[in-house]
Parts: C-alpha cells; structure tokens; sequence
C-alpha cells in the first residue's frame, strides 16, 4: 500500500472519530496528487454525509478542487511541509472555493 493511500485511510478513520466537526466544512474536496504513488481521491464533508468519507476518483460536484504532487502532499501530512508556503510557492493549486479549502487545514490535522 502506498504512502498516499495509507493517508488517505488515515483521514477517513479520523473523519469516522471526528464526523461532526469535520463534517461541519459542508463541502466536497478532491485532490488530484501528481508523481509517484499520485492519485485523484474525493473527500466528502458535507453536512449529513456518511462513511465511505474518502473515495478514489474525481467527484462533479466538488466545491474545491486541491493539485499537489504526492510527495508534497504526505509533507503536509508528516508536518515536514507547511501548507500555506507550499501554497505561497505554488506548488499548491486551489480551484474553487478558497475559503472553503482554508477550513481543510483544521480537518487535515485530525489525520496526523
């Protein structure tokens, strides 16, 4: 299992353990890793959403769309890479709704 993938299981059991405050973003989030062990996966955080909260593949309806390289986005995950600087360099896209991928951060944190 890759490293991406693993995280993104991670996420989901912390969403599972923490429902209503992640929940409480109401949106939907996909994030399209490049590079190795890349992927598009959708995270749901809508209010009244129920597990599976992670799913593989793009979602129509996403209110933010998040690019990064995989690599940058296990960084974020393992505290080796600070969000808003990789934003500020670039090496983050956000598409959609920035206030909306602001409120991420707090729900990335319940997956470290």
């Amino acid at each position: 299992m890759s490293d991406v993938q693993a995280s993104f299981e991670r996420l989901e059991q912390s969403i599972n353990d923490n429902t209503e405050k992640a929940t409480s973003a109401n949106a939907i989030f996909t994030f399209e890793l490049t590079g190795d062990d890349g992927g598009v996966y959708t995270v749901d955080l809508r209010n009244g959403a129920s597990a599976p909260f992670v799913s593989v593949g793009p979602d129509d309806n996403a209110n933010v769309t998040i690019t990064m390289t995989a690599s940058d986005w296990t960084g974020i995950l393992g505290g080796s890479v600070n969000p808003m600087q990789a934003f500020m360099m670039g090496k983050i896209k956000v598409k959609g709704d920035m206030g909306l991928a602001m409120k991420l951060q707090n729900i990335l944190a319940l997956a470290k």
